[in-house]
């Protein structure tokens, strides 16, 4: 199974650092977010990572260089000519898949130690398209999903903006980990869908949910931490060690 990583994102909330790195290289108690991500997919046997760049992708390859993989192989999706958010960054690294086999995204900025394992036996039990890792934590947009835990819309508390691909009476909230599993045939329901160039996963999701199951695996207990900000940065070296 391989993984992909997502690490071109601009950082723009994780200024003035990112005005000359990649956020992808910040440190956390001496470890980047990158370094950290990629021994956090070892630990589950997951040794194949596919990390996209295009926010000074010069120094992420360096740095992925410098430290041979930090134990595992990667493989660099380029995207310094375009940043294709992250449906268009999956879509682009098709190429370097496995027909027919799962694969699984993450996001580098997330820091969490939800059991990939038991994610994975999740989504093998039973059989969606795609599994979403999410929690109960308070955000302001969340996931939508009934009582079977499938996924059947997305809402902005704080707008109150609602989008329904399912309609249901009694829905719940959960927040999404960034964390996903996804069957291979997600590419071609991709392009069959109308989806190119950039676009985000979330519409992906929101798209197919009315068509496809797509469930929620709630995790909510495991250390999980966005590290969008230089605050949460601080946060996230008393949490993770």
């Amino acid at each position: 199974m391989k993984a992909l990583l997502f690490s071109a994102g601009l950082g723009t909330r994780f200024k003035p650092w990112t005005d000359k790195h990649p956020k992808a290289l910040a440190l956390i108690n001496g470890k980047s977010l990158l370094q950290r991500n990629i021994e956090y997919l070892q630990q589950f046997g997951i040794t194949e990572i596919i990390v996209n760049v295009h926010h000074f992708a010069d120094h992420i390859i360096t740095a992925i260089q410098k430290n041979k993989g930090w134990g595992a192989t990667i493989t660099i999706s380029n995207e310094t000519d375009s940043l294709l958010e992250t449906g268009g960054g999956l879509l682009n690294a098709q190429k370097f898949f496995t027909p027919s086999e799962r694969l699984i995204t993450c996001n580098v900025d997330i820091l969490t130690d939800l059991k990939i394992n038991e994610l994975l036996a999740f989504h093998q039990q039973h059989q969606p398209l795609i599994s979403l890792g999410v929690t109960n934590r308070v955000t302001s947009r969340n996931f939508l999903f009934d009582e079977n835990n499938r996924l059947c819309g997305w809402k902005n508390s704080k707008t109150d903006e609602t989008k329904l691909s399912l309609s249901h009476s009694n829905l719940s909230t959960k927040a999404y980990s960034c964390v996903a599993v996804f069957e291979y045939e997600i590419f071609e329901l991709i392009r069959k869908n109308g989806f190119n160039g950039k676009f985000s996963l979330t519409d992906v999701y929101l798209k197919l949910a009315s068509s496809h199951t797509i469930l929620g695996y709630d995790h909510s207990g495991d250390k999980f931490l966005d590290v969008g900000t230089l605050e949460s940065a601080t946060l996230a070296t008393s949490i993770f060690i």
